[in-house]
């Protein structure tokens, strides 16, 4: 029996290779946003025979395909973000976090009056710090 993310790779078009499938059993399934590195050093625990050129390789040919998309969302900082749909980002300034905000959380208006652009996508970052969550406190009732 085919794993699932044996069939994702294949209604992509990508032939699933161990390594692609232990690549794909990490990245499409985080909630982070990771670097190529920090790939390599999950997928390795588990895989640990996996190279550093096969994992840059497997996330290039990813993008490709459409299964996860590359971002810089800081300078110098290329990263992997399995959530293909439209969404926008909140980079947490103490920790550098990056959150996932939904599409619908913010409007953009206009973008397609821009006078000179043909804009085929867009997103917003937003930057900060991320509030504490409140302690839900018991009623003494």
């Amino acid at each position: 029996m085919l794993s699932d993310d044996t069939t994702t790779l294949e209604t992509h078009g990508v032939k699933p290779s161990a390594q692609r499938v232990a690549i794909a059993g990490y990245v499409l399934h985080t909630k982070d946003h990771p670097s190529a590195d920090e790939v390599w050093e999950k997928v390795k625990r588990a895989f640990p025979m996996v190279s550093r050129a096969t994992v840059y390789n497997t996330l290039n040919l990813f993008v490709e395909k459409g299964l996860i998309r590359h971002l810089v969302l800081t300078e110098g900082r290329l990263v992997f973000d399995p959530n293909v749909d439209k969404h926008h980002h909140f980079i947490d300034e103490d920790s550098g976090k990056i959150y996932d905000l939904p599409w619908d959380t913010l409007k953009v208006s206009r973008v397609e009056q821009l006078e000179g652009f043909d804009v085929r996508d867009y997103q917003v970052l937003v930057r900060g710090k991320k509030r504490k969550e409140k302690r839900q406190t018991k009623s003494k009732y």
